[in-house]
C-alpha cells in the first residue's frame, strides 16, 4: 500500500461533468498536501449517483488532472490494492457495512417523503435560528420510533423507505489544518442521517466512509462546503469500527474575479476553455496557487514546483477568486 509510513491522501471527484478552476485547485491542494507528507496519493471516482453521471466524463477528469501535471498511485487506472478506485463497482462492500449496522441496531426505515421533511424543516426555522454554515437541517426522528404496525401502514400507501443511521449523543471533536478544532454534537445539528436511499441507492455519506477506511486514507482535503459532513461520517466511521481520517483540510471555495462561486455548469471555467485560449498548463497551476497565496503572481510553476516551497499553513480560509 504506497505511502503506508506517510500517510495516504485522496482526490475524490464526481463524474457529473468537466472539472471547473475550484476543483482543480482543491485537487492541487490535496496533491500537495499529501507529497508534502511524504504520503501516497488516491484518486477515487464517486459515482453513485447515477442519474446525475455523464457519459465520458470520468475519463476526462482523469485527462484534465494529468494536463494539470498532477499523479496519483492508485486510482481507476492505474489499479492498486484497493480496488475497485470507482464507487459504482463497489456495491457489495457497501452492502456489508449496512450489514454490520443493522446488526448493531444503528440502522431503522424511515418512510418520511421530501415533502413532509420540508414542511417539518420550514416550521422548525419559524422558532430557531439558522444552523451555522452550511449544516443541512435537522433531522426530527420522526420515524425513530416507529412500530411494526405503523411501518406496515406506510408500506401498504406504497412508500419505500430509506435507512438512517442512528447517530450518538457524544460530540465529535477533530482538527482541520485550514479552520482549526471543531466539534459537533451530531444529534443536535444534522440528526440521523440516510445511509440508503428509498430508491435503493447507496447514500454519499456511507460509501465516502467505507471506502476512505478500506483504502487506508489518513488525510482528507476537499471543499469547505463538505466541513458540515465531516463529524457525521466520523461518527459513521466509529460505528462501523473504522479509524476515522487523521488529518482533514477543508478547502476555501473558489470564485470568479466578481466573487460568484464556481461550479461545473459554468463551461468556461473548465480546461477545455483554457486549452482554447492556449494556455499552458504552468500558467494555470501558477494562478491556481496564486489565488491561495501559495506562488507570486504572474508566475508559472509546476506541481513539483510548488511542492519544494509548499507550507499548508498559508492556505486561507476565507473563498478567494481565481483570476485566469
Amino acid at each position: 500500500m504506497s505511502g503506508a509510513n506517510g500517510g495516504r491522501g485522496r482526490y475524490a471527484p464526481s463524474p457529473t461533468g468537466a472539472l471547473h478552476l475550484g476543483n482543480l485547485r482543491t485537487a492541487l491542494l490535496a496533491w500537495l498536501l499529501a507529497r508534502s507528507a511524504g504520503g501516497g496519493f488516491i484518486l477515487r471516482m464517486e459515482d453513485l449517483d447515477a442519474p446525475r453521471t455523464r457519459a465520458g466524463a470520468a475519463q476526462g477528469i482523469l485527462a484534465d488532472l494529468r494536463w494539470l501535471g498532477l499523479d496519483w498511485d492508485e486510482g481507476p487506472d492505474v489499479g492498486g490494492p484497493c480496488g475497485p478506485y470507482i464507487q459504482s463497482a463497489r456495491g457489495a462492500i457497501y452492502l456489508g457495512a449496512l450489514a454490520r449496522l443493522r446488526a448493531r441496531g444503528l440502522l431503522y426505515p424511515c418512510y418520511c417523503t421530501r415533502a413532509e421533511l420540508h414542511a417539518s424543516h420550514a416550521a422548525i426555522s419559524i422558532a430557531s435560528a439558522p444552523h451555522a454554515g452550511d449544516l443541512p437541517p435537522r433531522y426530527p426522528g420522526t420515524c425513530q420510533k416507529l412500530s411494526a404496525r405503523e411501518r406496515r401502514a406506510r408500506e401498504a400507501e406504497g412508500r419505500r423507505p430509506a435507512l438512517r443511521f442512528r447517530v450518538p449523543d457524544e460530540p465529535i471533536t477533530f482538527t482541520d489544518h485550514v479552520l482549526g478544532q471543531q466539534t459537533e454534537q451530531v444529534s443536535a445539528t444534522t440528526g440521523d442521517f440516510i445511509v440508503r436511499r428509498s430508491d435503493g441507492l447507496i447514500a454519499y455519506q456511507l460509501a465516502v466512509v467505507v471506502d476512505d477506511a478500506l483504502m487506508g486514507v489518513t488525510q482528507v482535503a476537499r471543499g469547505a462546503d463538505l466541513l458540515a459532513v465531516t463529524a457525521p461520517q466520523r461518527a459513521l466511521a466509529l460505528a462501523l469500527g473504522y479509524p476515522p481520517p487523521q488529518e482533514y483540510a477543508h478547502l476555501p471555495l473558489a470564485t470568479d474575479t466578481t466573487g460568484a462561486r464556481l461550479a461545473k455548469r459554468d463551461a468556461a471555467a473548465g480546461v477545455a476553455a483554457l486549452r482554447a485560449r492556449g494556455l499552458e498548463p504552468p500558467q494555470v497551476v501558477g494562478a491556481l496557487a496564486t489565488s491561495v497565496g501559495l506562488w507570486p503572481a504572474d508566475q508559472p510553476a509546476t506541481p513539483r514546483d510548488l511542492l519544494a516551497a509548499f507550507d499548508p499553513a498559508r492556505i486561507p480560509a476565507q473563498p478567494t477568486p481565481i483570476a485566469l
